[in-house]
C-alpha cells in the first residue's frame, strides 16, 4: 500500500500565498521516511494535507490510488506535535482512547501510562503524559501509516526515547508506513531510509 501527495498545492484563501506548492511525495506501508524543514515551512499543513484533515486546492491525497476515506477510522492517522489539540478537553482520557476501541493494557504499559490517569481530563496531564495518550489512540486503531508531526519537540530525553522506540516497534510489527515530519535532521536520520528536505522559498513545498 502506498501514501501519496500528487502535485498538492494549497493556500488558506485565495489572496493568501501558497503554503504548498506542486508538492510530489509518496511513501510504502512498512518503511519510515522523514521531511526536514525548518519552522515555518508549512510542515504541520502538509501533515494534515496527509492526513486529510485539509483538502488541497490542487493535486491530491491518494492511498493506493484512491482518494483517503471520508467515513470510518482513516487508515492514516495524525500524531500532532501539541497533543492539546488533538484531544477533547471535555472528554476523560478513558473516553478519548475508547474511541479507538479496547483499550490494550500492554500497549499502556510500554508508553508508560498509568490506569489511573485514565480518569483524568487532558488538562490535568503533563504535555508528554498526553503526548502518550494521543500514541496510544493512533497505534490503537486499524492505521497503515502514521503522520508524526515533531511529536517528541516538546518532550525530555527520556520520553522522546520511550515514544518512539514504541512507535517504530509497533510500525515494525504491523508493516506501517511512517512519516517523520521534524526539523531535527540527527533524528530523522536515525529513525528514517530516507530524509527529504523541504526548502529554499518556504511558501512552496517543493521536495529536493
Amino acid at each position: 500500500m502506498r501514501l501519496e501527495a500528487k502535485n498538492i498545492s494549497f493556500r488558506y484563501g485565495r489572496r493568501e500565498p501558497w503554503v504548498i506548492q506542486n508538492f510530489n511525495f509518496s511513501v510504502e506501508q512498512g518503511t519510515c521516511v522523514g521531511l526536514s524543514a525548518p519552522s515555518g515551512a508549512g510542515k504541520s499543513t502538509l501533515a494534515m494535507l496527509l492526513a486529510g484533515y485539509l483538502t488541497p486546492e490542487e493535486g491530491g491525497i491518494l492511498l493506493d490510488g484512491k482518494p483517503l476515506p471520508k467515513k470510518g477510522i482513516c487508515p492514516v492517522q495524525l500524531i500532532y506535535q501539541h497533543p492539546e489539540h488533538a484531544v477533547n478537553p471535555r472528554w476523560r482520557l478513558r473516553k478519548v482512547l475508547e474511541e479507538s476501541g479496547r483499550i490494550p493494557e500492554k500497549l499502556l504499559v510500554s508508553l508508560g501510562i498509568e490506569r489511573e490517569w485514565l480518569e483524568r481530563f487532558p488538562r490535568e496531564l503533563s504535555g508528554g503524559e498526553l503526548q502518550r495518550f494521543c500514541v496510544a489512540r493512533a497505534l490503537m486503531s486499524d492505521a497503515r501509516f502514521l503522520i508524526c508531526d515533531e511529536i517528541s519537540t516538546m518532550l525530555d530525553v527520556i520520553t522522546q526515547a520511550q515514544i518512539w522506540r514504541v512507535v517504530c516497534s509497533e510500525a515494525k510489527k504491523r508493516g506501517m508506513g511512517i512519516v517523520v515530519i521534524t526539523h531535527n535532521h540527527h533524528l530523522a536520520g536515525r529513525l528514517c531510509s530516507q530524509v527529504y528536505d523541504l526548502h529554499g522559498d518556504q511558501r512552496s513545498g517543493d521536495i529536493v
